[in-house]
Order: structure tokens, then C-alpha cells, then sequence
């Protein structure tokens, strides 16, 4: 299996990560899946990269850079991918940025009922900090401090 992140760049790279995943994503309680959302994202200064697994986009990145930290959160992994450790690349991808940029801190972020991400977050020496972002509180912070 080759894994590959790649950068959206244009317009029409947000474009078609959006059309992969639309299905896959569209309930997704972390993101609202919209174009525009998407496209607001990136506005407001997250990078957003797509993971893909031999040609197909399997999951959404985003990350951005404030201060000494890189602040992260991603979309889940559509359901006949999971299982294969993606998860697990998608924190070292993070982790492989944090360093290139000799950054301090990682920042995850998840909606607070996704027990799944907090025993990966947990398996990768993430801290649960007792911040509630979100209009309703719903997404919980997490940070790893990088050595």
C-alpha cells in the first residue's frame, strides 16, 4: 500500500478533495463537508493536504502553524480503509511537520465524544488539556510536547 499526502494548491485541488470524500464525509460530526467550508478553512490559514492510499483520497489533513505550535485536526478514514494503520501515519505526517518547522507543541484537535481518537491521541503521548472549542463546547484540545 503507498501512502502519499499531497498538498491542495488550487482551488480545484480543494475541489477534488472534496468530491472524494463527500460520501464518505458528509456526516462527519467533526467538519462541516462543505466546499465552502473547506475553502474557509484554508482562508483562514489551515494547510490542507489529503492522504491517499494506492490513488484514492481516504482522508482529509489539516494543519496550521501558530507561534511555536502546529495546531492539527483531520477527517476520519473512510470505513474500507480503517484498520490499516492510516490513523497512526497521519500523527507521524503531523509529528515529521512539527519537527521540519522546529516547532514545540502539537496541537490535536476532535469532537468530544470520538473515543477512537482519544486512545490514538492517548497511543502517541498526546495530553487532554481542559479546553472546549467549538459553539457548543464539542470539540476538545489535545497537545504533545515534542523533545
Amino acid at each position: 500500500m503507498k501512502l502519499t499526502f499531497k498538498k491542495a494548491k488550487t482551488e480545484k485541488d480543494i475541489k477534488s478533495i472534496h468530491d472524494y470524500n463527500i460520501d464518505a464525509f458528509s456526516d462527519s460530526p467533526d467538519f462541516k463537508w462543505t466546499f465552502e467550508e473547506i475553502k474557509g478553512e484554508v482562508a483562514d490559514g489551515w494547510e490542507l493536504y489529503s492522504l491517499i492510499s494506492d490513488a484514492e483520497v481516504v482522508a482529509a489533513v489539516f494543519f496550521k502553524v501558530e507561534s511555536d505550535s502546529l495546531l492539527t485536526k483531520n477527517t476520519a478514514i473512510k470505513i474500507d480503509h480503517q484498520g490499516a494503520g492510516l490513523s497512526h501515519s497521519i500523527k507521524e505526517f503531523f509529528e515529521k511537520v512539527a519537527r521540519e518547522n522546529k516547532l514545540k507543541k502539537i496541537y490535536h484537535y476532535c469532537r468530544i465524544d470520538n473515543f477512537r481518537m482519544y486512545s490514538l491521541n492517548e497511543s502517541h503521548q498526546y495530553k487532554k488539556t481542559p479546553r472546549k472549542l467549538g459553539p457548543e463546547g464539542l470539540v476538545v484540545e489535545w497537545v504533545k510536547t515534542l523533545k
